[in-house]
């Protein structure tokens, strides 16, 4: 029996068990992982407009903010680059690893950063190099996470298990949502949070590095990887191949992730948090437990679509995912505008589900699109080009947007235009749940993924793969 018909093959209750150990595994360092990354983002919003760009002035230096979570996007392709290459190389897990102490490192070190005040210039240049050090690791740690995932998991289950590390996503925007939220109640969000309350949330990662470490290096290593480096058939050069023979999968399913990373910035980026606190003065406390809300939300959205790709099929969930966004993007702004607190959160309702819809789905969709041999470098690659697309400067964007035409109706058109363009690359991609993920298929593997090839090129449509259940 070859591995790829072993990986379609129903669980044994040990495997089973091991599916569980892979499931909280990955939640758990993937939640760390984007804790970290996203309390860069809600502090982007709240305090380092004043703590490290002030002399800028008020507007300059929260647009300059704003840049920062940006420019870190740029540098999450080189992670990828990176943690793809070692990836398809030494392995999965061992990336992994890296990933989480990378981030936690650069996540405390900000916490401990001196101000302009203290340091001068200094100050907003450190900020940035260690942000890039957070954008590096973001590139490199989703490929591996939701490989783990998915390549430990039968085909009719790869819809749910590429959901785990997904879930960790929400998860840490909710902790530093929350995290945050504690901080600014226990401590008004006056003096004493801009001289030090700040700075908990970044510190306390240290923590949760050493509770990552121990998780993800008792995982292990995936069984598709594990063949190949036993039978020595690691792709020497991994992201030439990609480039050269997967170059217009790469630009089609990163752009299917743009669809989803320009809503979604406008929360978890901070825009729509300063939004609601710096134009329709609602209590700061009170919108960061509205982002907890929202996270909450995100996380059950999230769970729900990876049941409905494995039910559906992939496509199909993204593109109701899409027809929901198309629908919301310009009553959310009107919902915050005219509801107040309330309004806010009927907005990040509509927000959270829309993004599961079209978050879910997307790790099990990327592994089955490439080959095993290059499938980390794949799976890295187009996640971080799509999120540079789609996140990297959404918040700025809107911001300079809202300054232009005091309105957010630009906004909630160029949200629409990145929502359309999403759908548009899902309906030139293929739904490929069933394929087999083993190296044994490689040449199944590498044709079909696209809509413009032959049919019989592609793998099990989810039709023919749910008869066989």
């Amino acid at each position: 029996m070859t591995l790829g018909t072993t990986m379609t093959s129903a669980l044994a209750p040990g495997d089973r068990a091991s599916q569980r150990r892979i499931a909280f595994a990955t939640i758990i360092g993937t939640t760390i992982e984007w804790y970290d990354f996203f309390i860069y983002a809600t502090s982007a919003g709240l305090v380092f407009a004043q703590l490290f760009f002030q002399p800028a002035g008020k507007e300059i230096a929260l647009l300059l903010s704003f840049a920062t979570v940006g420019i870190s996007f740029l540098f999450r392709p080189l992670g990828a680059f990176l943690a793809g290459h070692f990836g398809d190389v030494i392995g999965r897990r061992a990336m992994l690893v890296v990933t989480l102490v990378l981030m936690g490192a650069a996540t405390t070190l900000i916490g401990a950063l001196p101000t302009f005040a203290q340091i001068g210039i200094a100050a907003p240049i450190c900020l940035l190099l260690l942000r890039i050090l957070q954008g590096l690791s973001a590139g490199g740690e989703w490929g591996g996470a939701v490989l783990m995932a998915v390549e430990h998991a039968p085909a009719h289950r790869r819809g749910r298990a590429g959901s785990w590390p997904q879930l960790g996503v929400p998860l840490g925007f909710l902790l530093a949502s929350g995290m945050t939220a504690l901080m600014t109640g226990v401590i008004s969000p006056g003096a004493a949070y801009l001289q030090w309350g700040w700075r908990v949330p970044f510190l306390a990662s240290v923590i949760l590095i050493v509770v990552g470490f121990v998780i993800r290096r008792s995982v292990e290593e995936s069984p598709v990887f594990a063949e190949i480096a036993k039978r020595g058939k690691q792709a020497s050069l991994p992201i030439v191949t990609l480039f050269k023979r997967y170059w217009h999968l790469v630009i089609l399913a990163a752009l299917v992730f743009v669809g989803n990373g320009a809503l979604g910035y406008m929360t978890t980026g901070g825009f729509l948090n300063s939004y609601a606190i710096n134009v329709q003065s609602i209590d700061t406390t009170a919108v960061l437990i509205a982002a907890v809300f929202a996270a909450a939300v995100w996380f059950f959205s999230t769970l729900l679509a990876g049941y409905l790709a494995d039910a559906i099929g992939r496509r199909n969930t993204f593109l109701i995912g899409f027809a929901l966004q198309a629908v919301i993007v310009f009553p959310i702004f009107w919902l915050v505008d005219a509801g107040g607190l309330p309004g806010l959160y009927a907005a990040l309702l509509l927000i959270s589900t829309g993004l599961g819809l079209t978050y879910g789905p997307l790790a099990a969709w990327y592994a089955e699109i490439f080959p095993a041999s290059i499938r980390f470098s794949g799976v890295s690659i187009t996640y971080a080009l799509g999120a540079v697309l789609g996140g990297a400067f959404a918040p700025m964007i809107a911001q300079m947007l809202l300054g232009a035409t005091g309105t957010t109706a630009a906004v909630s058109a160029y949200l629409l235009f990145a929502t359309l363009l999403g759908a548009g690359a899902t309906l030139c991609l293929r739904d490929r749940s069933g394929i087999p993920l083993g190296p044994d298929h490689e040449a199944e593997q590498a044709s079909g993924a696209t809509m413009f090839t032959p049919r019989e090129a592609a793998g099990a449509p989810v039709g023919e793969l749910a008869g066989k259940r």
